[in-house]
C-alpha cells in the first residue's frame, strides 16, 4: 500500500550493523547523510533513521557510485543488495 510523502517529510529507514557500516565506511556520503546515521537509536537490531525522500535518494547516489567503482566483488554485491532493498522501500 502506498502513501503520499509530501516533500522535505521524514520517512523512517532502517540499517543493519552491516548496512550501517557499509554507507559510513565505503561511501564518500557528506556528514549532512552521515550525521544520522551516526547517531540513529538501535530499535530491535536495527538503526532506525529519519530521511527526507531526497536525502535518501542522494544517499543511494553514493552507494551505487561506490558499488560501480568497487573492485571487491563482495563489497560490490553488499552495496547492491542494501541499494536494491533502500530503493523498494523508498519507492514502496
Amino acid at each position: 500500500m502506498r502513501k503520499k510523502i509530501k516533500r522535505g517529510q521524514k520517512v523512517e529507514v532502517s540499517f543493519s550493523a552491516r548496512e550501517r557500516a557499509l554507507v559510513l565506511e565505503h561511501t564518500f556520503s557528506g556528514p549532512e547523510l552521515t550525521a544520522a546515521l551516526r547517531r540513529a537509536q538501535l530499535e530491535g537490531g536495527k538503526h532506525v533513521v529519519r530521511y527526507t525522500l531526497d536525502d535518501l535518494d542522494e544517499l543511494l547516489g553514493f552507494v551505487a557510485a561506490e558499488a560501480n567503482h568497487s573492485a571487491d566483488k563482495k563489497l560490490r554485491k553488499e552495496l547492491d543488495a542494501l541499494y536494491a532493498r533502500v530503493r523498494r522501500e523508498m519507492e514502496s
